[in-house]
């Protein structure tokens, strides 16, 4: 009896050593996934300031919504150099995927910082297009949203790890009829997007912070500390791409235009 409760202390022990262990990890993914976010509204903004001016003298071009462009603003919106700063981002994303065995955890986190600033020069049109109390508005109820799909990712005890493949899937889809709309400028097609991108996102959220929480269960008894840092950064990756995501869908579904 005394054998048997001593190996029930050690196990009971070792089971609240990675409660400890994992609440500490998901607070670093939620929290490297906020300073990215933090990140990429502030270059947006800063850079959608640049580009635009309230001084005819100074404008380079004229948006239809009556919106002054300096050079910047042309250069970023209206030049071949758009298609750089549109699909800049998901090379970053490409790139930091693969090469993420062989950075080191800090390496990865200042990565993930820089393209989390890309990523802000990218979006950050939005200024320019909807207004600054739409924008809030979206971002508020695409937190809660998160918040809420989250959470119940976290805590729910039915496996979603099925949800997967059907929803990548689903990411590629829509990653090529956006890129067809491109050309075609179907406002259908981008509302078919948006709808669907939502609920795919939606879904993808809840799904990654399962198994963010699956892998550290599965690998925190190796003890690896180099790994783990290195999971939480692609964990907030993922996290973040989600939200950004739902974001700019529910932006553009039902967000007020300048």
């Amino acid at each position: 009896m005394a054998e048997y409760g001593t190996i029930r202390d050690v196990a009971g022990s070792a089971a609240a050593n990675i409660d400890a262990g994992l609440r500490a990890h998901m607070n670093k993914v939620y929290g490297t996934m906020s300073v990215g976010m933090f990140i990429t509204f502030l270059a947006a903004w800063a850079i959608s300031g640049l580009a635009v001016t309230t001084d005819p003298s100074q404008a380079a071009a004229q948006m239809p919504n009556g919106k002054l462009l300096t050079s910047l603003g042309v250069a970023l919106y209206a030049s071949p150099l758009k298609w750089v700063v549109m699909f800049a981002p998901l090379a970053f994303v490409f790139g930091l995927s693969a090469a993420i065995n062989k950075m080191s955890a800090a390496t990865a986190q200042t990565v993930f910082y820089i393209f989390a600033t890309v990523m802000g020069v990218s979006i950050s049109s939005i200024f320019l297009v909807f207004t600054g109390y739409s924008i809030i508005q979206i971002f508020l109820v695409t937190s809660i949203a998160f918040a809420g799909l989250s959470l119940w990712g976290y805590t729910t005890q039915k496996d979603i790890s099925g949800w997967g493949s059907f929803l990548i899937m689903g990411v590629i889809g829509l990653v090529v009829a956006s890129i067809v709309n491109i050309w075609l400028a179907s406002p259908a097609i981008m509302f078919a997007v948006s709808a669907i991108g939502v609920l795919i996102f939606a879904g993808l959220t809840a799904y990654d912070t399962q198994r963010i929480k699956t892998e550290y269960v599965a690998h925190a008894h190796h003890g690896d500390t180099e790994w783990l840092g290195k999971a939480a950064i692609m964990g907030a990756l993922s996290l973040y791409l989600n939200f950004i995501n739902m974001f700019m869908m529910l932006l553009s579904l039902f967000g007020n235009r300048e």
